[in-house]
Parts: structure tokens; sequence; C-alpha cells
């Protein structure tokens, strides 16, 4: 999850919530360091393996310094949460093999389609 927040009305913080408590093993990187339940929030751009999914929770403007770093993780699919629509960064998935999705994180794991 990038844009990950520990303040309690964010929806990042929901979602995070929820995805642990779903069984979702998360990788929480946001602008500051915390913890939310068992999940550390980290402030670093660090090497991940086996990444199935990024869910983007950081506007367009902030997900510049991010690209180079989403593509070397190689997931499997990109979530642009709303306010997270990214045409240029959807195009830069597709290129390297990524499925852009816009979709709602939340939506998703209440609907089973996560």
């Amino acid at each position: 999850m990038l844009g990950a927040s520990d303040n309690p009305v964010r929806y990042s913080y929901l979602a995070l919530n929820r995805l642990t408590r779903s069984g979702h093993p998360v990788v929480a990187i946001g602008r500051k360091k915390a913890t939310v339940g068992p999940v550390s929030i980290s402030t670093d751009k660090q090497p991940i393996a086996d990444i199935d999914t990024v869910t983007l929770y950081l506007n367009p403007a902030h997900q510049k310094e991010y690209y180079d770093y989403i593509l070397s993780l190689h997931p499997k699919r990109i979530i642009f949460n709303p306010g997270t629509e990214n045409p240029e960064l959807e195009k830069l998935a597709q290129a390297n093999g990524i499925q852009p999705m816009r979709a709602c994180t939340l939506v998703m794991l209440g609907t089973g389609q996560y």
C-alpha cells in the first residue's frame, strides 16, 4: 500500500485494517512512520519480492516519485483508488505487463472481489 496512514479517518487506514483482518499480507509505505495494528508503516522504498497488488492512496502529483519503484516491484495489478486515477502511470503499468484497475480496495474487499 502506497499512501498508508495511521489517521483513522483516512480510507488508507480503513483499507489497511480490512486487508489485515482478511488475512492479506500488507507492506505499508506512507509519509511518516507509524503502526496500524500489526503493520508498521515505513517511509522507505524498500525492495519487496512477490507483490501481487499495489493499492494507491496517493494523489497523482505525489505518485511521480514512486513510478520507478512501483514498476520495480513487478506487481500483477495496481489499484487506483478514487482520487488516485493517473492515466500516465496506468499506461506505464500496461507497458510493463501490469494490470491497472480503477477501483476501490474497500469495495473490492467488501464484495469478495479483492
